[in-house]
């Protein structure tokens, strides 16, 4: 998304030096492109962790791409929020996210595709616009949203376990940081958290709120 901040700490570099050598033996021995997704709540660090996984897989030769599920809902941030606000049902993956375009993003990747073509929201702007990204060269994609865990064609599922309090100073030094106290965010991230709370038993991996990862057996 444009206008939207990425800022690696530690943590998210240690929580990818950790998840990365444990699948690199199937990346390398599958014929196609590599899929991972990394999901969470607001603010949990998927953007960062994604991003921490795609420079971790850099270092071994492997090239990436990043797909924020930020782009794919229906209508822009702004413009979201104004419709949550009026309408309580306008919440979910199922009613304000596209899931079914970045699922065929990635059938589209994993089928072999030089490109895709894909929304591309403007933070700022409070538009959608589309643009296309090469695949040439990449051998893995990488998702990362909220919903991201629902997604069928995935080779690795990271969920990273931290809720709204959790999550509140990351929020803070995030460019939307005066969604911060607004009482109709935070309800709003009460409810995602109910809808998202049962996705970590779909994970391969579990990153805790101190950042351990935990692989899932």
């Amino acid at each position: 998304m444009k206008g939207d901040i990425i800022v690696l700490e530690q943590h998210h570099i240690d929580a990818a030096a950790f998840i990365v050598p444990r699948i690199l033996t199937k990346v390398k021995a599958k014929a196609g492109r590599y899929t991972i997704t990394v999901a969470g709540e607001s603010g949990s660090g998927k953007s960062e962790t994604g991003k921490a996984i795609a420079d971790e897989l850099e270092k071994h030769g492997i090239r990436s791409v990043l797909l924020g599920q930020d782009d794919y809902f229906v209508l822009p941030p702004k413009s979201n929020d104004a419709k949550r606000r009026e309408d309580p049902d306008w919440l979910g993956p199922h009613v304000e996210v596209r899931l079914d375009v970045l699922e065929g993003n990635l059938v589209a990747a994993i089928n072999g595709a030089d490109h895709i073509q894909k929304p591309l929201i403007d933070y700022n702007e409070n538009s959608v616009e589309t643009e296309t990204v090469s695949l040439e060269g990449v051998k893995v994609v990488i998702a990362e949203g909220t919903y991201c865990t629902l997604l069928k064609n995935v080779d690795t599922k990271v969920f990273i376990a931290r809720n709204r309090i959790d999550t509140l100073e990351h929020r803070q030094k995030r460019n939307r940081g005066s969604e911060v106290g607004d009482s109709f965010i935070e309800t709003v991230l009460v409810t995602e958290h109910k809808i998202i709370a049962g996705h970590r038993q779909l994970a391969d991996f579990v990153v805790t709120k101190d950042y351990e990862v935990i692989p899932v057996d």
